[in-house]
This record gives structure tokens, sequence and C-alpha cells, in this order.
């Protein structure tokens, strides 16, 4: 993308008085986030972090196909 961020690019932003940030737009663009869309933001290793939040429908098949070991469940007993 020209003039864009690359995956590990930084932005320089701005805290506003009301402690705002504006999403630089090639940001935005690259990650498809539009006006009124939720994000989830936490903080990792003394970064913030936003993540676009995925509805279940979404979510729906994202793990199909995955093999699972049999080994991976808890064999311990259940009441």
């Amino acid at each position: 993308m020209p003039g864009g961020f690359s995956q590990m690019e930084k932005a320089k932003v701005r805290v506003s008085p009301k402690f705002q940030v504006v999403i630089p737009k090639a940001l935005r663009e690259e990650l498809k986030i539009e006006p009124g869309q939720e994000l989830l933001m936490y903080s990792l290793d003394g970064s913030l972090r936003l993540v676009p939040r995925r509805s279940i429908k979404e979510l729906r098949g994202l793990a199909k196909g995955l093999r699972w070991k049999d080994e991976y469940r808890d064999h311990t007993e259940r009441f």
C-alpha cells in the first residue's frame, strides 16, 4: 500500500486533553475499521492493543479442520 503502513510500522499519534486518540487513515483503511465499529482495548507487556470485536457469527467455522489429539483432552473424572 503506497504511503500506508506495513504490519509493524509505527504511527505517531497524540492524546487529546479528553484522552482521545485518532487512528491514522492508512491504518483504518488497512484494518477496514468503520465508524461506530467496536474495538476491544487491553494492555499487554506495557503496550496498548486494539482488536476489532468479532461476533459469534464471524467466528463460526474458525476452528474447522483443526485436528485435536486425544492427549489434549482432560481425562479426569467428572461428576
